[in-house]
């Protein structure tokens, strides 16, 4: 039979008759194929979050320990947008792994907690609950029927734009909180 010249690139040694096939990268849309499991991702973003964590600490000590102020708005900054992400890939995450609400919530209310994502993270990943791909296609599940997962699988097939859509909405809410100020004055 021969191959489908579409979806793959074949280099052929003419010498010995061997096929060698390889997938070729922009074959497939989907998100997976470069190894962005939701439990890839999510590790990356909370281990960003806890990163943060510690520099603003740092960044604090020094402001409140040694009177140097500089590293505190960078530091902030920082942490401020990584824990915007890790919120909104909390999100994106706990609808693709189908998580019950309150582990949406608990994951983003233990990220105000210094370094608590990091148990919770081994929780989850001791529960398999990171588990699996993306579900870009609909099941047997009844569950895939409604709108939310029917929403969430659109996005899913178009990553770069659901990307480039939470990358301007994470901006935004960045944005509004700077305007805000640091989060011991919103409500003075």
């Amino acid at each position: 039979m021969a191959p489908d010249p579409s979806d793959t690139d074949f280099d052929r040694d003419g010498d010995a008759g061997i096929d060698t096939r390889r997938q070729h990268p922009s074959a497939s849309p989907d998100p997976t194929a470069k190894g962005m499991t939701p439990k890839r991702l999510y590790g990356i973003v909370a281990t960003a979050e806890m990163v943060t964590w510690a520099l603003l600490i740092i960044g604090m000590i020094a402001r409140y320990g040694f009177d140097f102020h500089s590293l505190m708005f960078p530091f902030g900054l920082a942490h401020g947008t990584a824990f915007v992400s890790y919120a909104v890939v909390s999100g994106v995450v706990g609808l693709n792994q189908r998580w019950k609400f309150g582990h949406v919530f608990g994951a983003v209310a233990l990220a105000i907690v210094p370094f608590a994502t990091l148990p919770f993270d081994r929780w989850l990943n001791r529960r398999g609950m990171l588990e699996g791909q993306w579900r870009t296609e609909a099941t047997d599940d009844p569950r895939d029927a409604g709108v939310i997962d029917r929403m969430l699988r659109f996005w899913l097939r178009h990553p770069v734009a659901l990307f480039v859509s939470l990358a301007v909405a994470v901006v935004v809410v960045v944005f509004v909180l700077l305007q805000l100020g640091p989060p011991t004055q919103w409500f003075s």
